[in-house]
C-alpha cells in the first residue's frame, strides 16, 4: 500500500473513533434506529461469518476474519493486535449475535461498514461498531480493525 493510501486508511479510521465517541458521548432523545443498509454480498459475508463464528464460540475462528496485523478494539478493553491477541480478547465470545449495517464504503482494497450489534432476544441494538476492511486483489475482505462501543452509559467509576 503506497504512503497516500496508508495516510488515507489512518485518517479515516481515526475519524471514524472519533465520530464513535461522540456520537456514543452525546445526550439525545431516544428516537427511531437509524434503517439497516443492504450490503453487497462479499461484505454481508463479514457479518454473517462473526455473527456465526460468536455464535459457535470460535476465538480463532474470529480471529481469521482479520488480517494478520488486524485490531479488536472492544469497549472498556485495551488493543489486542494479531490474531492470536484478538483470540485470546474473544476466548470469552459467545452466544446469539446480530449485527446490522448502518452505511458501508469500499474503494480497490479499503473499506469499511458501520453498523449496530443486539445480542440475544433484544428488539434493539445495544451497541455500535465500525469495521475497517482491507483486502488483496480478488481475495476476500478481512477485518483490519473492529471497533465497538456500548449504547449503555457506563455508570460512575468506582469510588465515585
Amino acid at each position: 500500500m503506497n504512503r497516500v493510501r496508508r495516510i488515507r486508511v489512518v485518517v479515516t479510521v481515526g475519524f471514524l473513533l472519533i465520530l464513535t465517541h461522540v456520537v456514543s458521548a452525546q445526550e439525545r432523545p431516544a428516537g427511531p434506529p437509524l434503517p439497516s443498509v443492504a450490503l453487497p454480498a462479499e461484505l454481508d459475508r463479514v457479518l454473517r461469518d462473526y455473527e456465526r463464528l460468536w455464535k459457535g464460540r470460535d476465538p480463532a475462528g474470529l480471529a481469521a476474519l482479520f488480517t494478520s496485523d488486524g485490531m479488536a478494539l472492544q469497549s472498556g478493553r485495551p488493543p489486542a493486535r494479531g490474531r492470536t491477541a484478538i483470540a485470546e480478547a474473544y476466548r470469552s465470545a459467545g452466544g446469539e449475535l446480530r449485527l446490522r449495517a448502518l452505511a458501508f464504503a469500499t474503494d480497490d482494497s479499503l473499506g469499511y461498514i458501520i453498523g449496530g450489534y443486539r445480542y440475544d432476544a433484544e428488539t434493539e441494538d445495544v451497541g455500535k461498531f465500525v469495521l475497517a476492511l482491507r483486502r488483496r486483489a480478488q481475495e476476500p475482505w478481512l477485518i483490519a480493525a473492529d471497533i465497538d462501543n456500548s449504547n449503555r452509559r457506563p455508570g460512575p467509576p468506582p469510588g465515585a
